[in-house]
């Protein structure tokens, strides 16, 4: 066995087992409350957000950026060009100083990592024999991974806490034609690039003794092809003091700022690149499409969770003979299955109705054909577990 895997074998008595699904049944009543407001709120915003990007789409100007134009105040327009700027930003913990759009710092910290599989063994009579074993490896991580947490601690210990956390200087003068880009729209901006240190001469007193320079950034410890736990890499990006960008918003003096639809919705788009107007709503929409379908498959994935835990039980009290006890979880996770697709398809078309009924009454008419398959096909298996509970009574021996 290595010395970084520890494997641990329980059992878990029936009654712990019907103890703790009985206790999260409140889970699963939970998880059930929650996926409701998550898919119908979910399909109000889709609609509204819809709506914005079409309301703007259709007022758009667009304008050359190096002049300002006052007949356009407070009105929705789309910018196009080099944007550029004078600042230069500063991470005064490590002496940096340079001309950019943004200054990142990313810290990375060497430390022990818990991973956790658990393999579980059914038994007569419902208890469950759990096989759980952690592995222990070393990983460079970007946050703190706390061991205290760990089952095996001993020869595991993490520092605790990063010694610098990751940190982003924007430029405060950004300018695009005759237009000043605000922090933010600059805190959008995208494609940074690597920023390579070269020495340690101009670092801060504490850390000359203890950094040395190492793959463009610096190393903190005693050597990199040998790290040690508690070990630190830094190292640096920028975006550029020039670079091409494409804006729409509200123009407000030579300032872009939110523009307020008439639908309540708020339109402020970034992109890297030249890009036009039409090209940048109509990412819009798909990010807005992909969110959406994001947002609907975590509320099914809730619900269905949900029902699953509430019907866990039943699973768990026919586990007394688990081939039983198989069948009957196999029932619970189809009905937990079809009550969660159900249900969101009815919650997501009770959304929908007020903005566009004909598709909300088409999703109510599915959920409804969804509902009836799945007890047509609840039935069939309840008749074909029956029937083999009764080919397993027949097989037995008499006496």
């Amino acid at each position: 066995m290595s010395t970084d895997r520890y494997t641990e074998v329980t059992t878990v008595s029936w009654g712990s087992r019907i103890g703790n699904s009985i206790k999260g049944i409140f889970i699963g009543l939970l998880l059930i409350v929650a996926a409701f407001p998550v898919l119908f709120l979910n399909e109000g915003r889709a609609v509204k957000r819809y709506k914005t990007l079409k309301e703007g789409g259709s007022s758009v100007i667009s304008v050359k950026a190096e002049k300002v134009d006052p007949a356009l105040q407070d009105k929705l327009i789309h910018i196009s060009g080099v944007a550029k700027t004078q600042d230069v930003l500063h991470d005064d913990k490590f002496g940096i100083a340079t001309n950019a759009m943004a200054l990142i710092r990313e810290v990375q910290m060497y430390q022990w990592k818990e991973s956790k599989t658990t393999k579980e063994e059914k038994q007569l009579g419902g208890s469950v024999k759990k096989v759980t074993t952690y592995d222990y490896t070393k990983v460079w991580s970007d946050r703190a991974i706390s061991s205290n947490e760990f089952k095996v601690q001993t020869n595991h210990q993490n520092p605790g806490r990063l010694p610098f956390e990751d940190h982003r200087e924007l430029a405060s003068n950004v300018f695009l034609g005759e237009y000043e880009l605000g922090q933010n729209i600059v805190g959008a901006f995208e494609g940074a690039t690597a920023f390579s240190v070269s020495d340690t001469s101009k670092l801060p007193k504490e850390f000359k003794q203890k950094a040395m320079v190492h793959a463009g950034g610096y190393y903190i410890g005693q050597s990199p092809q040998s790290p040690k736990i508690g070990d630190v890499k830094v190292h640096f990006k920028i975006i550029k003091p020039e670079t091409s960008v494409s804006v729409i918003g509200k123009q407000v003096d030579n300032h872009i700022e939110k523009y307020k639809t008439d639908v309540g919705g708020d339109i402020l788009l970034v992109e890297m690149g030249l890009v036009s107007a039409d090209d940048m709503f109509k990412k819009a929409q798909t990010q807005n499409t992909m969110f959406t379908w994001l947002l609907r498959g975590l509320g099914f994935v809730l619900m269905v969770i949900g029902f699953a835990t509430v019907l866990k039980p039943l699973s768990v009290l026919a586990d007394v003979v688990p081939f039983i006890g198989n069948l009957v979880e196999s029932g619970t996770a189809l009905i937990a299955l079809l009550l969660g697709g159900m249900l969101s398809l009815i919650t997501i078309a009770i959304g929908w109705i007020a903005f566009r009924p004909v598709l909300g009454l088409s999703i109510l008419a599915i959920a409804g054909v969804i509902g009836f398959l799945g007890f047509l096909r609840m039935k069939a298996g309840k008749a074909k577990r029956k029937a083999k509970i009764e080919q397993m009574e027949l097989s037995m021996p008499a006496g």
